[in-house]
């Protein structure tokens, strides 16, 4: 199950009063919340890699490693980059940017292992 490293994605999203920190409850201010930016990065790693993956396997979340640099207020734009730089047995690990108009707002890494989706859904509901 070899992926190639460089694989690559990206996601866009205009922020929305629903992805403040005020309304994700991770903070008190009317900007992008860092738990947005996470699930966007991590969309944006999931896209990197889907149809590349073997059939009857999916990824799951390992390790999220990111610096949250920059506010983004409601109604503005920002995309999320996502980039395998390693694949190491059933571990992928992912570069992440995050940028808008205005330049960098996020970067970091973010490891996702690969499972057999089944196997691992049996194993969650503790069968």
């Amino acid at each position: 199950m070899p992926l190639d490293v460089g694989l690559s994605a990206a996601c866009d999203l205009s922020v929305t009063d629903a992805d403040t920190a005020r309304a994700m409850r991770s903070g008190d201010v009317l900007v992008l919340s860092t738990p947005r930016v996470v699930g966007l990065a991590e969309e944006a790693v999931v896209a990197a890699v889907a149809g590349a993956l073997p059939e009857g396997t999916t990824t799951v979340g390992y390790r999220v490693q990111i610096d949250h640099l920059a506010p983004v207020p409601v109604g503005g734009k920002v995309r999320a980059e996502a980039t395998l730089t390693a694949a190491e047995g059933r571990r992928l690990t992912f570069r992440v940017l995050i940028t808008d108009g205005r330049g960098l707002v996020a970067a970091g890494r973010i490891t996702r292992v690969v499972v057999d989706t089944d196997r691992f859904l049996e194993r969650a509901a503790g069968s």
